[in-house]
Protein backbone atom coordinates (compact mmCIF):
# COMPACT_ATOMS: atom_id res chain seq x y z
CA UNK A 1 0.00 0.00 0.00
CA UNK A 2 1.54 3.13 -1.38
CA UNK A 3 2.04 6.11 1.71
CA UNK A 4 -0.53 8.44 0.79
CA UNK A 5 1.94 11.53 2.89
CA UNK A 6 5.06 10.38 0.49
CA UNK A 7 6.19 13.42 -1.20
CA UNK A 8 6.30 11.04 -4.68
CA UNK A 9 2.20 11.55 -4.23
CA UNK A 10 0.86 13.82 -6.85
CA UNK A 11 -1.01 17.03 -5.42
CA UNK A 12 -4.10 16.39 -4.83
CA UNK A 13 -6.51 18.87 -6.18
CA UNK A 14 -7.08 20.45 -2.74
CA UNK A 15 -3.20 20.16 -2.50
CA UNK A 16 -2.70 22.51 -5.95
CA UNK A 17 -5.66 24.68 -5.44
CA UNK A 18 -4.26 25.97 -2.04
CA UNK A 19 -0.84 26.51 -2.87
CA UNK A 20 -1.86 28.60 -5.85
CA UNK A 21 -3.82 30.68 -3.81
CA UNK A 22 -1.10 30.75 -1.51
CA UNK A 23 1.68 32.22 -4.39
CA UNK A 24 -0.78 34.72 -5.75
CA UNK A 25 -1.71 36.29 -2.32
CA UNK A 26 1.41 36.36 -0.95
CA UNK A 27 3.25 37.16 -4.71
CA UNK A 28 1.24 40.24 -4.54
CA UNK A 29 1.49 41.45 -1.37
CA UNK A 30 5.66 41.33 -2.23
CA UNK A 31 5.03 44.28 -4.57
CA UNK A 32 2.60 46.47 -2.04
CA UNK A 33 5.01 45.71 0.96
CA UNK A 34 8.00 46.49 -0.84
CA UNK A 35 6.53 50.00 -2.05
CA UNK A 36 5.08 50.51 1.86
CA UNK A 37 8.85 50.01 3.43
CA UNK A 38 9.42 53.22 0.89
CA UNK A 39 7.12 55.24 3.15
CA UNK A 40 7.78 54.25 6.93
CA UNK A 41 9.15 56.53 9.39
CA UNK A 42 8.09 54.19 12.97
CA UNK A 43 10.48 51.88 13.39
CA UNK A 44 8.56 49.19 15.15
CA UNK A 45 6.15 49.41 11.97
CA UNK A 46 9.23 49.57 9.63
CA UNK A 47 9.91 45.89 11.61
CA UNK A 48 5.98 44.34 11.30
CA UNK A 49 6.65 45.31 7.27
CA UNK A 50 9.78 43.76 7.02
CA UNK A 51 8.45 40.56 8.82
CA UNK A 52 5.99 40.36 6.81
CA UNK A 53 7.74 40.87 3.09
CA UNK A 54 10.03 38.16 4.33
CA UNK A 55 6.98 36.38 4.93
CA UNK A 56 5.38 36.58 1.74
CA UNK A 57 9.03 35.85 -0.24
CA UNK A 58 9.56 32.92 1.89
CA UNK A 59 6.22 31.27 1.20
CA UNK A 60 6.59 32.40 -2.67
CA UNK A 61 9.78 30.37 -3.06
CA UNK A 62 8.34 27.03 -1.23
CA UNK A 63 5.26 26.84 -3.66
CA UNK A 64 7.96 27.67 -6.38
CA UNK A 65 9.72 24.54 -5.60
CA UNK A 66 7.15 22.82 -5.27
CA UNK A 67 5.41 23.43 -8.44
CA UNK A 68 8.45 22.81 -10.53
CA UNK A 69 9.35 19.35 -8.50
CA UNK A 70 5.69 18.48 -9.48
CA UNK A 71 6.06 19.73 -13.09
CA UNK A 72 3.14 22.64 -12.23
CA UNK A 73 3.46 26.08 -14.55
CA UNK A 74 4.54 28.95 -12.15
CA UNK A 75 1.66 31.34 -11.90
CA UNK A 76 2.09 34.25 -13.73
CA UNK A 77 1.37 36.79 -10.93
CA UNK A 78 2.82 40.11 -10.73
CA UNK A 79 5.95 41.66 -11.19
CA UNK A 80 8.55 45.00 -10.91
CA UNK A 81 6.24 46.32 -13.71
CA UNK A 82 3.56 46.56 -11.43
CA UNK A 83 4.24 48.64 -8.70
CA UNK A 84 6.24 52.20 -8.84
CA UNK A 85 8.46 52.74 -6.12
CA UNK A 86 9.25 55.99 -6.50
CA UNK A 87 5.63 57.27 -5.88
CA UNK A 88 5.37 59.83 -3.46
CA UNK A 89 3.54 58.28 0.14
CA UNK A 90 0.26 57.20 -0.30
CA UNK A 91 -0.58 56.02 3.19
CA UNK A 92 0.54 57.19 6.79
CA UNK A 93 2.25 54.86 8.76
CA UNK A 94 -0.61 53.82 10.87
CA UNK A 95 -2.80 52.60 8.20
CA UNK A 96 0.19 49.71 7.37
CA UNK A 97 -0.85 48.18 10.85
CA UNK A 98 -4.88 47.88 10.13
CA UNK A 99 -3.12 46.57 6.63
CA UNK A 100 -0.93 43.79 7.74
CA UNK A 101 -3.84 42.58 10.35
CA UNK A 102 -6.58 42.40 7.17
CA UNK A 103 -4.13 40.68 5.11
CA UNK A 104 -2.99 37.99 7.67
CA UNK A 105 -6.84 37.06 8.47
CA UNK A 106 -7.08 36.76 4.83
CA UNK A 107 -3.84 34.34 4.66
CA UNK A 108 -5.29 31.95 8.01
CA UNK A 109 -8.71 31.58 5.50
CA UNK A 110 -6.38 29.94 3.36
CA UNK A 111 -4.26 28.06 5.56
CA UNK A 112 -6.81 27.07 8.11
CA UNK A 113 -8.93 25.60 5.14
CA UNK A 114 -5.91 23.83 3.72
CA UNK A 115 -4.77 22.23 7.06
CA UNK A 116 -7.62 19.15 7.31
CA UNK A 117 -8.01 18.79 3.48
CA UNK A 118 -4.51 18.21 3.10
CA UNK A 119 -2.54 15.01 3.16
CA UNK A 120 0.97 14.76 1.55
CA UNK A 121 3.53 15.48 3.86
CA UNK A 122 5.84 18.57 2.60
CA UNK A 123 2.33 20.07 2.16
CA UNK A 124 0.96 19.80 5.40
CA UNK A 125 4.53 20.83 6.62
CA UNK A 126 4.65 23.96 4.94
CA UNK A 127 0.52 25.13 5.43
CA UNK A 128 1.24 23.71 9.10
CA UNK A 129 4.50 26.96 8.94
CA UNK A 130 2.30 29.31 7.08
CA UNK A 131 -0.06 29.29 9.66
CA UNK A 132 1.80 29.55 12.79
CA UNK A 133 4.28 32.40 11.37
CA UNK A 134 1.40 34.15 10.27
CA UNK A 135 -0.48 33.79 13.97
CA UNK A 136 2.98 35.19 15.21
CA UNK A 137 2.98 37.95 13.17
CA UNK A 138 -1.20 38.54 13.90
CA UNK A 139 0.47 38.83 17.95
CA UNK A 140 2.87 40.75 16.97
CA UNK A 141 0.38 43.35 15.00
CA UNK A 142 -2.37 43.54 17.63
CA UNK A 143 0.82 44.66 20.25
CA UNK A 144 1.69 47.38 18.39
CA UNK A 145 -1.91 48.20 17.81
CA UNK A 146 -2.86 48.22 20.97
CA UNK A 147 0.21 50.44 22.40
CA UNK A 148 0.50 53.33 19.47
CA UNK A 149 -3.64 53.49 20.35
CA UNK A 150 -4.34 52.77 17.05
CA UNK A 151 -7.25 50.00 17.91
CA UNK A 152 -9.20 49.42 21.09
CA UNK A 153 -10.34 45.84 22.25
CA UNK A 154 -13.45 44.46 21.48
CA UNK A 155 -16.64 45.60 23.72
CA UNK A 156 -17.36 44.26 26.76
CA UNK A 157 -20.42 42.69 28.01
CA UNK A 158 -21.43 41.44 31.50
CA UNK A 159 -20.52 37.67 32.80
CA UNK A 160 -23.68 35.40 32.92
CA UNK A 161 -24.62 34.64 36.27
CA UNK A 162 -25.95 31.21 35.22
CA UNK A 163 -26.39 29.02 32.38
CA UNK A 164 -30.45 29.93 30.09
CA UNK A 165 -32.28 28.23 27.45
CA UNK A 166 -33.53 30.69 24.91
CA UNK A 167 -37.60 31.03 24.08
CA UNK A 168 -39.21 31.17 21.07
CA UNK A 169 -38.53 35.42 20.57
CA UNK A 170 -34.92 34.13 19.88
CA UNK A 171 -35.25 34.43 16.28
CA UNK A 172 -37.08 37.79 16.21
CA UNK A 173 -35.48 41.26 15.00
CA UNK A 174 -38.57 42.72 13.09
CA UNK A 175 -41.14 42.33 15.23
CA UNK A 176 -42.49 41.45 19.40
CA UNK A 177 -39.45 41.30 21.72
CA UNK A 178 -35.86 41.92 19.86
CA UNK A 179 -33.24 40.34 22.45
CA UNK A 180 -30.26 41.84 23.28
CA UNK A 181 -27.65 40.78 20.87
CA UNK A 182 -25.62 37.86 21.85
CA UNK A 183 -21.73 37.72 22.23
CA UNK A 184 -20.80 35.51 18.70
CA UNK A 185 -22.97 37.82 16.95
CA UNK A 186 -20.82 40.81 18.38
CA UNK A 187 -17.75 39.40 17.51
CA UNK A 188 -18.63 38.82 13.82
CA UNK A 189 -19.84 42.34 13.36
CA UNK A 190 -17.12 43.32 15.18
CA UNK A 191 -14.34 41.52 12.52
CA UNK A 192 -16.53 43.29 9.68
CA UNK A 193 -16.03 46.57 10.61
CA UNK A 194 -12.59 45.81 11.47
CA UNK A 195 -11.77 44.61 8.80
CA UNK A 196 -13.97 46.61 5.77
CA UNK A 197 -12.73 50.53 7.25
CA UNK A 198 -8.96 48.80 6.22
CA UNK A 199 -11.05 47.74 2.72
CA UNK A 200 -12.70 51.51 2.61
CA UNK A 201 -9.22 52.99 2.92
CA UNK A 202 -7.99 51.20 0.37
CA UNK A 203 -10.51 51.09 -2.49
CA UNK A 204 -10.59 54.93 -1.47
CA UNK A 205 -6.81 55.25 -2.18
CA UNK A 206 -6.65 53.42 -5.29
CA UNK A 207 -10.24 55.04 -6.27
CA UNK A 208 -7.71 58.23 -6.66
CA UNK A 209 -4.86 57.08 -8.37
CA UNK A 210 -5.91 54.47 -11.09
CA UNK A 211 -5.99 55.88 -14.87
CA UNK A 212 -8.35 53.65 -16.44
CA UNK A 213 -11.62 55.22 -15.98
CA UNK A 214 -14.33 52.48 -15.99
CA UNK A 215 -11.90 50.68 -13.02
CA UNK A 216 -12.08 54.07 -11.56
CA UNK A 217 -15.89 54.40 -11.10
CA UNK A 218 -16.23 50.83 -10.15
CA UNK A 219 -13.69 51.42 -7.20
CA UNK A 220 -16.08 54.03 -6.33
CA UNK A 221 -18.84 51.89 -6.56
CA UNK A 222 -17.44 49.71 -3.84
CA UNK A 223 -15.93 51.98 -1.38
CA UNK A 224 -20.15 52.88 -1.21
CA UNK A 225 -21.13 49.22 -1.07
CA UNK A 226 -18.49 49.23 1.50
CA UNK A 227 -19.47 52.18 3.83
CA UNK A 228 -23.02 51.97 3.57
CA UNK A 229 -22.27 48.37 4.87
CA UNK A 230 -19.98 49.60 7.83
CA UNK A 231 -22.71 51.67 8.89
CA UNK A 232 -25.80 49.08 9.19
CA UNK A 233 -22.58 47.26 10.99
CA UNK A 234 -22.21 50.01 13.34
CA UNK A 235 -25.64 50.80 14.36
CA UNK A 236 -26.30 47.45 15.36
CA UNK A 237 -23.63 48.06 17.68
CA UNK A 238 -24.60 51.53 19.33
CA UNK A 239 -28.39 50.61 19.35
CA UNK A 240 -26.64 48.28 22.33
CA UNK A 241 -24.58 51.21 23.58
CA UNK A 242 -21.79 49.46 22.10
CA UNK A 243 -18.80 50.96 20.95
CA UNK A 244 -17.61 50.62 17.08
CA UNK A 245 -14.50 51.11 15.31
CA UNK A 246 -13.47 54.86 13.71
CA UNK A 247 -13.19 54.97 9.93
CA UNK A 248 -9.55 54.71 8.32
CA UNK A 249 -9.69 57.40 5.27
CA UNK A 250 -7.50 59.89 7.28
CA UNK A 251 -4.95 57.53 6.93
CA UNK A 252 -4.47 57.94 2.90
CA UNK A 253 -2.43 60.78 1.88
CA UNK A 254 -3.94 63.42 -1.08
CA UNK A 255 -1.82 62.18 -3.17
CA UNK A 256 -3.14 61.02 -6.83
CA UNK A 257 0.28 59.62 -8.41
CA UNK A 258 -0.06 55.78 -8.35
CA UNK A 259 2.36 53.47 -7.22
CA UNK A 260 0.27 50.29 -8.72
CA UNK A 261 -0.58 48.97 -11.84
CA UNK A 262 -4.30 49.17 -12.40
CA UNK A 263 -4.06 45.29 -12.55
CA UNK A 264 -2.87 44.51 -9.00
CA UNK A 265 -5.26 46.99 -7.91
CA UNK A 266 -7.98 45.49 -9.13
CA UNK A 267 -6.99 42.32 -7.88
CA UNK A 268 -6.14 43.17 -4.60
CA UNK A 269 -10.03 44.47 -4.66
CA UNK A 270 -11.20 41.04 -6.08
CA UNK A 271 -9.31 39.45 -3.19
CA UNK A 272 -10.79 41.10 -0.46
CA UNK A 273 -14.08 41.41 -1.73
CA UNK A 274 -13.68 37.55 -2.05
CA UNK A 275 -12.52 37.50 1.28
CA UNK A 276 -15.65 39.34 2.65
CA UNK A 277 -18.22 37.16 1.30
CA UNK A 278 -15.94 34.37 3.21
CA UNK A 279 -16.13 36.50 6.53
CA UNK A 280 -20.35 36.68 5.71
CA UNK A 281 -20.22 32.82 6.15
CA UNK A 282 -19.21 32.71 9.26
CA UNK A 283 -21.29 35.54 10.74
CA UNK A 284 -24.53 34.04 9.36
CA UNK A 285 -23.39 30.49 11.02
CA UNK A 286 -23.73 31.53 14.18
CA UNK A 287 -26.08 34.41 13.99
CA UNK A 288 -30.04 34.10 15.41
CA UNK A 289 -31.60 37.41 14.85
CA UNK A 290 -33.59 37.64 11.93
CA UNK A 291 -32.97 41.39 11.54
CA UNK A 292 -29.24 40.77 11.45
CA UNK A 293 -29.41 37.79 9.03
CA UNK A 294 -31.37 39.96 6.52
CA UNK A 295 -28.58 43.09 6.72
CA UNK A 296 -26.15 40.30 5.89
CA UNK A 297 -28.08 38.97 3.16
CA UNK A 298 -28.33 42.46 1.35
CA UNK A 299 -24.16 43.38 2.14
CA UNK A 300 -23.67 39.96 0.61
CA UNK A 301 -26.25 40.56 -2.47
CA UNK A 302 -24.35 44.11 -3.09
CA UNK A 303 -20.65 42.50 -2.14
CA UNK A 304 -21.07 39.78 -4.96
CA UNK A 305 -22.63 42.16 -7.43
CA UNK A 306 -19.08 44.37 -7.39
CA UNK A 307 -17.13 40.85 -7.54
CA UNK A 308 -19.05 40.14 -10.25
CA UNK A 309 -18.14 43.03 -12.26
CA UNK A 310 -14.94 43.58 -11.37
CA UNK A 311 -14.42 40.02 -12.55
CA UNK A 312 -15.47 41.05 -16.04
CA UNK A 313 -13.38 43.60 -16.11
CA UNK A 314 -10.15 41.87 -15.29
CA UNK A 315 -11.26 38.71 -18.07
CA UNK A 316 -11.98 41.84 -20.54
CA UNK A 317 -8.37 43.07 -19.71
CA UNK A 318 -6.67 39.45 -20.12
CA UNK A 319 -5.63 40.00 -16.18
CA UNK A 320 -7.27 37.33 -14.92
CA UNK A 321 -5.46 34.27 -14.64
CA UNK A 322 -7.22 30.79 -14.14
CA UNK A 323 -6.31 28.22 -11.05
CA UNK A 324 -5.41 25.22 -11.64
CA UNK A 325 -8.48 23.18 -13.62
CA UNK A 326 -9.98 20.04 -14.79
CA UNK A 327 -9.27 20.13 -18.69
CA UNK A 328 -12.36 20.77 -21.09
CA UNK A 329 -14.65 17.73 -21.92
CA UNK A 330 -14.05 16.59 -25.88
CA UNK A 331 -16.90 18.55 -27.38
CA UNK A 332 -19.38 15.68 -29.07
CA UNK A 333 -19.03 14.56 -32.26
CA UNK A 334 -21.55 15.70 -35.14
Amino acid sequence: MSDKTSISEPLTSVEMGKLWATYMGNNMAQYILTYYLQHVDDKDIKNLLQEALGLSEEFVKTVTEIFIKDHIPIPNGFSEEDVNLNAPRLFQDEFYVHYLKYTSKAGMSIYNVAIPLVYRKDVQEFFRYCMDCTLDLIEKIKHIALDKGFTKKPPLIPTPEKIEFVHEDFLNGFVGHVRPMHALEITHLYDLIESNVTSKALISAFSKVTKDEEIRTLFERGEKVTTRNIENYMKKLHEENLPSLPFLNDLVTSSAFSPFSDKIMLYHKIDMFTIKIRAFGNAVAVNGRRDISMMYTKALLRNAAFLQDATKIMIEKGWFEKPPSLKEKDSPSA
